[in-house]
């Protein structure tokens, strides 16, 4: 699942009026984590950018009401921190240009692949700081603390040494915990998305992760609510809070 670095997945405001289109996209970004809203007019995309917060507005030019253009600048105008990729079917750059202008930040040519979408969000969500973890800038789950700006991992008062893989696994893990995270968007996250080396690695990687923390657990001189690392088989990961004691 992806997310702005909060623990809720990232919004996308889909404003799309061809039917075909917009169940394939909706389908492939929802089968990704992202949350969904598909809308088929400007008026209806603009009434709802304005009354939900939206992190992602996939934009379709050629809309039944308005003009996508005129969209991209009111969405711009009132929602400046909003990421805007224009889908677009005119092939004269012209139209690309002025919807650059108007305050898209991105935009692919129809038609395009659900894979070239995908890599395209998360190139430009990667690029965006994420949102603060707390007033201190530290993520906590449990008696797990994990600095992230630091790169730096604790387990009550002892400092655990992780791989660099290791940390930044445990970094997209903790920043939505309860969340179910697919192996693609771990694997796109942690290794990119142009690797092209076996998905075994993520597994290796968890494991390893695993070891090192319930070592760490277990060489405390107290006992450590540590996080469970829990696997969803056929789809990915979720880190889950520590049990109460004697829970099962």
């Amino acid at each position: 699942m992806w997310t702005t670095g909060a623990k809720d997945p990232v919004s996308v405001l889909f404003i799309e009026d061809d039917e075909v289109i917009g169940r394939h996209v909706e389908a492939g970004l929802r089968s990704h984590g992202y949350a969904v809203t598909w809308v088929r007019t400007g008026g209806s995309g603009l009434a709802e950018a304005d009354r939900s917060p939206i992190d992602v507005v996939l934009l379709d030019l050629g809309l039944p009401d308005m003009d996508g253009i005129d969209v991209a600048r009111q969405l711009r105008n009132g929602h400046p921190d909003v990421l805007i990729l224009i889908l677009t079917a005119r092939s004269d750059e012209i139209d690309v240009i002025v919807g650059l202008d108007a305050g898209a930040d991105d935009y692919l040519a129809k038609p395009f692949s659900m894979t070239v979408l995908l890599a395209r969000l998360r190139a430009h969500l990667r690029r965006r700081p994420p949102a603060p973890a707390g007033p201190d800038g530290l993520v906590r789950v449990g008696d797990l603390t994990v600095d992230i700006a630091a790169r730096r991992c604790r387990l009550g008062d002892r400092e655990v040494e992780l791989r660099p893989k290791e940390f930044e696994l445990l970094a997209v893990l903790v920043r939505h915990p309860q969340e179910a995270v697919s192996r693609e968007a771990l694997m796109a996250e942690v290794w990119d998305e142009n690797w092209f080396g076996p998905t075994k690695t993520l597994d290796v990687t968890m494991s390893s992760l695993r070891r090192r923390l319930r070592a760490a657990a277990s060489d405390a001189p107290a006992p450590v609510a540590l996080p469970a690392l829990t696997t969803l088989r056929g789809h990915g990961y979720r880190l889950d809070p520590p049990k109460p004691p004697g829970g099962e």
